[in-house]
């Protein structure tokens, strides 16, 4: 078995030698073509499918129970109701979502159904390419779906005479910075889970235990300084929380303000799976 994983360590060793980094750029661009040709017949459904559950919260908490929350009470006395607050967090939400679940279904699909998932291994190409490849094509769908969840919010609050400035400050560079990076690593790990899970209904199992609790505890609905510390600690340890925060300040509080952890914690989460997920490519047997 030692022998068996060191000469897998060799192979990627060498694979990574061989290759340029302007080279691996190349053929992730080329394996990010190959699913945009399929994903560009369905970029309304893609960019869809993501807004029932913000859809739901929004008008659930946002609208229902949001309405009997106060500024300066469960949150802080700069948002001016409980919708505008949790706004960000619907737009971090749902790039989570079909970030993750676009990528792992896709590989699922490929590996477990159309059997084509082969052709992909034989490519002549760097394994992390490969994993690049397909965590910008999760990257395009969750971008896809958030900009519709920005919009939605543009029309919830973008007309009032207190609101059209809060909402526009979604499109600023910095927070279309922290959404990208928060679909990087939704879908760079459901490029990993699309490539060890067995069967669809293991998907929907992980997604049960893991997407659908960091749903509730990324500080999407609650301010996580609030919370005690031993709670606060646990909440911090998931990348939902960063991204939720960071769209928060990016988009309302002053760039002074603005928690600059959240670039590098994303960033090097995001790196850590694509060379896990490029690992996982150079061994893959299918």
């Amino acid at each position: 078995m030692n022998l068996q994983n060191s000469f897998k360590l060799s192979r990627l060793g060498r694979w990574w030698h061989e290759s340029s980094l302007s080279t691996i750029w190349e053929d992730s661009l080329t394996v990010l073509w190959g699913d945009w040709l399929d994903l560009r017949v369905r970029v309304a459904q893609v960019a869809a499918s993501g807004l029932i559950s913000p859809l739901i919260y929004i008008v659930a908490f946002g609208l229902g129970l949001g309405s009997s929350i106060r500024p300066g009470t469960a949150i802080g006395s700069d948002y001016s109701s409980y919708l505008e607050f949790i706004l960000p967090g619907m737009v971090a939400l749902s790039s989570m979502a079909i970030s993750f679940g676009g990528t792992t279904f896709s590989i699922c699909g490929e590996r477990l159904y159309s059997r084509t998932f082969e052709e992909i291994l034989l490519l002549p190409v760097h394994p992390l390419a490969l994993h690049l490849g397909k965590m910008m094509a999760g990257i395009v769908r969750g971008l896809m779906t958030s900009f519709s969840v920005m919009v939605v919010s543009v029309l919830f609050l973008g007309f009032s005479s207190s609101g059209i400035s809060v909402v526009w400050s979604f499109f600023n560079p910095l927070f279309l910075l922290v959404l990208t990076l928060n679909c990087a690593v939704f879908s760079g790990l459901g490029v990993i889970v699309g490539l060890n899970v067995k069967s669809i209904e293991s998907v929907g199992l992980l997604n049960n235990f893991l997407i659908v609790p960091m749903s509730f505890l990324g500080a999407t609905f609650f301010d996580p300084s609030t919370l005690p510390t031993a709670l606060k600690a646990v909440v911090f340890c998931l990348p939902l929380t960063y991204t939720s925060v960071g769209l928060r300040a990016a988009a309302y509080a002053p760039i002074s303000e603005f928690p600059w952890l959240s670039l590098p914690v994303l960033s090097i989460v995001a790196i850590i799976l694509s060379f896990i997920g490029a690992y996982q490519f150079s061994n893959q047997q299918d």
